[in-house]
């Protein structure tokens, strides 16, 4: 079974892709692995699509159960149809930012403060994040993830990510049963 969890950024996605996989036989797989090259810090250079796909597809092709987090909005049509159930996770703009800028100072420490490009770099990820809710901006938004939630072709979850992390869980491996008994 192949399982997309996406979102805004700070929903909870990875979060919740990574311990679906910790408790059943499902791989991982983060999209930002294959959108960033590795850098110190991380985040810097972007890979380009052709290559991204080329990767994360060699994966995602590897194992029966995968999950993967992250946004496939703009990877390709061919995304729109290779998964067997969605997850859109939902949280209030406040609440999602709130955990951005802490994972922000968890990921850059004193760095924010000392190196002026960390600094940019961090407020100007915090700007786009923000813009999450706005229906005029052409980023990753909430109504560019609803238009897309049309095109795929599998069943959609919609959940409110301010569940905690185990009831979102349950829901899921009573959606993943049900599945598994009706492709058994």
């Amino acid at each position: 079974m192949k399982v997309l969890i996406f979102g805004a950024s700070g929903s909870g996605t990875t979060t919740l892709g990574k311990e679906l996989a910790e408790r059943t036989d499902f791989i991982h797989l983060d999209a930002d692995d294959y959108y960033w090259k590795k850098t110190n810090p991380p985040f810097q250079e972007k890979i380009l699509l052709a290559e991204r796909n080329e990767n994360l597809n060699a994966d995602f092709i590897k194992s029966k159960n995968v999950v993967l987090s992250g946004s496939m909005v703009s990877w390709g049509k061919e995304w729109q149809t290779a998964f067997d159930l969605a997850i859109f996770l939902h949280l209030d703009n406040d609440e999602r930012m709130r955990r951005l800028r802490k994972r922000e100072e968890e990921r850059y420490g004193t760095l924010l403060a000392t190196d002026k490009k960390i600094r940019e770099t961090s407020r100007a990820f915090l700007e786009w994040a923000n813009q999450y809710e706005n229906p005029d901006f052409d980023g990753r938004s909430f109504s560019l993830h609803k238009k897309w939630m049309k095109l795929l072709k599998c069943e959609i979850i919609e959940m409110n990510s301010s569940m905690p992390l185990m009831g979102k869980v349950d829901v899921l491996f009573e959606k993943l049963k049900l599945w598994s008994g009706n492709h058994s």
